[in-house]
């Protein structure tokens, strides 16, 4: 275990295993990279979102199988992959994406990403859209929104992006004690708490008990995510286009993201549907895996 977290400051857990899923690590420039990976042919990459890592996506790996072959990484920071002090910016996240691509021999893939990993791969859609042959995005607004009210008030919500941005608190409210706010967002953001058991959870908070593990958590949000936020409703988008055919899926019980905010697409995207997911808030992957798979096969067989 020494060899998988050679940039922890402590030790991390073993690794879960699920049926059909072999792991390795790839060197992309600057980081070591957790992949596991499943079944055989066409290339479908899932991305996952923040607590979280590869382990998110359970409920939609054996599925997606079935028909391709699925590449989870942990992405730079989570889960058994290095957590390096820098790089949470969009130009670093984004270029890891594209050198695993590359370290992979990979031209184009499918796509499925959730929560920020989704805004990372509309910039892939976006930057590179020869790289991506068709995208379904979960738990984020496309990035071409116009504001409302509505957003407003789903943003007293997203306190706590606050919180875990802070330099040093941030990293603290991550990995000490009881790990009192990462819980509480499993706990308020899915609304069908079945969707997790306590083992779950547990894999979930164990990489963030190493300390470069939190403050990468930490430095996401700082560096990214709320910059993210800001630009999107500063209209930053709105000049973009986006080719890659896209489904964005979003729960229907989530109480920042609501229909009535959902428009602004139309004449900035080719083919991009909204899809709101019944008896699921947040975490749709965990929460609707069946819902998952079955926009994701959907699409993928246009």
């Amino acid at each position: 275990m020494t060899d998988v977290a050679r940039s922890s400051e402590t030790r991390l857990p073993e690794l879960p295993q699920l049926d059909g899923v072999r792991h390795h690590f790839v060197d992309l420039p600057g980081l070591r990279m957790h992949v596991a990976e499943a079944g055989s042919g066409e290339p479908v990459l899932l991305l996952h979102g923040f607590p979280q890592h590869w382990w998110e996506w359970r409920g939609v790996i054996p599925g997606l199988a079935e028909h391709y072959r699925v590449i989870v990484p942990d992405l730079r920071g989570a889960g058994w992959t290095e957590a390096p002090r820098g790089g949470y910016d969009r130009e670093q996240l984004l270029a890891d994406v594209v050198a695993l691509l590359d370290a992979m021999h990979l031209d184009t893939v499918r796509l499925v990403a959730h929560d920020w990993a989704a805004i990372v791969g509309f910039q892939l859609c976006l930057s590179r859209p020869g790289r991506v042959r068709s995208f379904v995005s979960l738990a984020i607004p496309h990035p071409f929104i116009s504001f409302h009210p509505k957003l407003l008030a789903g943003l007293r919500y997203a306190w706590y992006q606050l919180a875990i941005s802070a330099p040093v608190i941030g990293a603290r409210l991550l990995a000490g004690g009881r790990q009192r706010l990462p819980r509480y967002l499993f706990r308020r953001f899915a609304s069908n708490q079945a969707a997790f058991t306590d083992a779950d959870i547990e894999l979930f908070l164990a990489p963030l008990r190493d300390r470069a593990h939190a403050r990468a958590g930490s430095a996401l949000y700082r560096d990214f995510i709320t910059r993210e936020l800001s630009g999107v409703l500063r209209g930053v988008y709105r000049t973009a286009r986006l080719t890659t055919p896209t489904r964005s899926l979003v729960g229907a019980d989530d109480p920042v993201i609501t229909p009535e905010i959902l428009g602004g697409h139309e004449g900035h995207a080719d083919d991009l549907a909204v899809v709101i997911v019944d008896g699921a808030s947040h975490f749709i992957p965990d929460e609707r895996p069946d819902v998952v798979l079955q926009q994701a096969l959907e699409l993928f067989a246009d």
